[in-house]
């Protein structure tokens, strides 16, 4: 509540706001707020601010579509995003609290063998918050996309939505990287307790509604579905954007300056 009071204030008013200049200047700033957030959480280290960063984004996307004039929508992806990130916070405390309280993410790595559930949480939820299809950020947020590339907004606009849906995808894939694949540092391997069974069975029902929710909510919501009118490019921009930026986020985070154990290189000598 305290992070997406405001938008849901602003959805509640927009019937005043729908025609002040003042929400083009809304568009441009939660554009450059997007951007922002999804550049700044590339360069973090600390596991709470990656995902605080990644909701700023998301606030971002949901303001923007907002003062576009689709308030709707502003409001379904409000509801979507709630379902996965309340997963990932979750995750990311259980996650937190094992380590000693500790949130480095360069303290973390392999984690999926000590706590395969919580990883399991962790990863879903964050390939719903990508948008990959059939999860429930997808139906939001492919929406939303393709709403933009109908309205005949400008190329800065265009470029903003589709960068920071392509940042969301790398710092996603950098934050599975540093935790999943990389090298079991000896801090984490020192660490790891046993799993939280008292915090599965929330992130069970989480998880549950992670999947479904965005088909649910989408049959819910809408009571006519919106005409879509795109070539075949446009329609599939989106994947491409991920694919590109899972390809840099792995990339980028295979580079291995962080990420190896400094430990283990000392049995090369």
């Amino acid at each position: 509540t305290l992070v997406t009071a405001g938008v849901y204030l602003l959805i509640r008013f927009n019937m005043l706001l729908i025609d002040m200049f003042f929400f083009k200047f809304l568009l441009l700033l939660s554009g450059l707020t997007m951007f922002m957030a999804g550049m700044s959480a590339n360069y973090e280290f600390d596991l709470k601010k990656i995902i605080a960063l990644s909701t700023l984004s998301q606030l971002g996307l949901m303001m923007s579509i907002l003062s576009m004039g689709l308030p709707e929508l502003a409001f379904f992806h409000l509801l979507t995003h709630a379902m996965f990130k309340a997963l990932l916070f979750m995750c990311a405390g259980v996650i937190i609290h094992m380590m000693n309280d500790n949130q480095d993410i360069r303290f973390m790595g392999g984690i999926s063998l000590y706590i395969p559930m919580t990883s399991l949480c962790l990863n879903i939820s964050n390939l719903a918050l990508c948008g990959i299809p059939f999860l429930a950020g997808f139906y939001s947020k492919d929406l939303i996309l393709e709403m933009v590339s109908m309205s005949n907004l400008n190329m800065l606009i265009f470029f903003l939505y589709y960068f920071s849906t392509g940042l969301t995808m790398f710092y996603t894939i950098r934050l599975l990287m540093y935790l999943m694949i990389n090298d079991y540092n000896l801090f984490s391997v020192y660490n790891l307790y046993d799993e939280d069974y008292i915090m599965l069975k929330s992130m069970f029902l989480l998880l549950f509604m992670s999947l479904v929710t965005g088909s649910l909510l989408m049959w819910m919501i809408f009571n006519y579905p919106y005409m879509i009118y795109l070539s075949i490019n446009m329609k599939m921009m989106v994947i491409y954007v991920s694919l590109i930026g899972l390809i840099m986020g792995y990339l980028i985070s295979n580079m291995s300056i962080y990420s190896l154990n400094k430990f283990l290189m000392t049995y090369n000598l």
